[in-house]
């Protein structure tokens, strides 16, 4: 995704500002997904898989879906956690 360039004259408008955080945010956000999916994969891989092959066997499948079941759980916990101590510092920053 490519950022919107500024109007001429460099100065952006209160609309403009809005639009260019969201795209960072949405840009933040895509950066957060595919780290969780790589390191998910990563850790889950080493965990599971012993003998790679052209196929899973039913133990890998299973260890497999455990693991990812369980780094998203841990990563959702982490970040509502993480999210809740940014609320509280902003508030008392106000």
């Amino acid at each position: 995704m490519d950022f919107d360039a500024p109007p001429p004259g460099g100065k952006m408008g209160a609309a403009d500002k809005e639009h260019l955080m969201g795209q960072v945010k949405q840009q933040i956000a895509l950066a957060n997904a595919q780290e969780l999916l790589q390191k998910m994969s990563e850790k889950c891989y080493k965990k599971c898989i012993y003998k790679p092959g052209t196929a899973l066997d039913n133990s890998e499948q299973k260890c497999i879906a455990m693991c990812m079941d369980r780094y998203m759980d841990s990563w959702n916990l982490v970040s509502r956690v993480y999210s809740s101590r940014l609320q509280k510092e902003r508030h008392r920053m106000q």
